[in-house]
């Protein structure tokens, strides 16, 4: 009998440290998948980063260049992604070292 507290207590480790938090990582990564639409810059598993031109159920097609469209599998998506403009030198003015 002394045994069922720490069999429950393990168990309740366990629960905390490995479950909750890979469901917790399963449903965000299904509500990002739920909430792509046309427009949005992704990153897929393979490193391709692209605009979304169009979004079916399983598939979507990523514009990576100038008029270069891929159809890759929706649930390869892994982040969208903020694409920022290159920074000219004249932006930040440069320091002189002593």
């Amino acid at each position: 009998m002394a045994n069922v507290p720490l069999i429950v207590g393990l168990f309740a480790i366990i629960y905390f440290v490995m479950i909750r938090p890979q469901q917790k990582q399963a449903k965000e990564a299904q509500d990002l998948l739920s909430s792509l639409k046309k427009g949005d810059d992704v990153i897929t598993s393979g490193g391709v980063v692209g605009k979304i031109f169009s979004v079916d159920d399983k598939f979507i097609q990523l514009e990576v260049a100038a008029g270069v469209k891929l159809r890759v599998l929706k649930a390869s998506v892994q982040a969208r992604v903020t694409v920022e403009a290159p920074k000219s030198a004249t932006t930040e003015p440069k320091k002189e070292e002593k």
